[in-house]
């Protein structure tokens, strides 16, 4: 499985000049105040390891996959632990950068704020990857796109409807009630979403026809 994980890294290897100089670039912004690094970094790393499906397309990969010894599981599992690697070092370096970024500009670092911020977005990123890589598996990776665009514009009216009827104030007191334990639950949420959405590619994938 090692070979499979590989395999993967190395396909983003051309995307990282431009992964390089787009992190100049909003490290840049961040400095001026026109943005936080951590809304944006880990969506990045789901959006490179995307594209490593339709370079598996284009190569028919899959074809010759299925020819090695648990090829499909394999592979799936490949494409999920490779993800997280790559989320994981880009969160380890937004964390830095953010952190040195703060001290630059406030000689004070406000290390709780930003260890929250970008724990939200990696809940989010986290929340993209599950949604996203079973409807890859499914209807392969231009129809997923398309799909994916419909479900963050679909989520982004529907919220911009309802914050309008929920009660936010509720739902801060709810929070801070179970605070000291939200990172503990939102772990455990992310992890049974990886689980369940692992689960349901596997099961794609081991069903379709190459």
């Amino acid at each position: 499985m090692l070979g499979f994980i590989k395999k993967d890294l190395l396909m983003i290897k051309s995307n990282i000049k431009i992964f390089a100089v787009l992190l100049l670039i909003y490290v840049a912004m961040a400095f001026q105040g026109q943005m936080d690094l951590s809304f944006l970094l880990p969506f990045m790393s789901v959006m490179i390891m995307m594209s490593t499906f339709s370079y598996d397309a284009f190569n028919k990969w899959d074809a010759y996959a299925v020819t090695m010894p648990n090829g499909r599981k394999n592979s799936v599992r490949a494409k999920y632990l490779a993800t997280i690697i790559l989320i994981s070092i880009t969160t380890i370096i937004i964390t830095v950068l953010s952190l040195i970024i703060s001290y630059t500009k406030n000689n004070t670092i406000d290390f709780e704020n930003i260890i929250g911020t970008i724990f939200g977005s990696l809940f989010a990123t986290i929340l993209l990857q599950s949604l996203i890589y079973p409807a890859m598996y499914k209807f392969g990776p231009e129809k997923a796109r398309i799909g994916l665009m419909t479900i963050i514009f679909s989520i982004a009216v529907i919220g911009g409807f309802l914050i309008n009827y929920i009660d936010l104030s509720s739902i801060i007191k709810m929070l801070d009630f179970i605070g000291e334990y939200l990172i503990i639950i939102f772990s455990m949420v992310m992890i049974i979403m990886l689980y369940i959405s692992y689960k349901i590619s596997q099961k794609i994938y081991l069903k379709k026809e190459m």
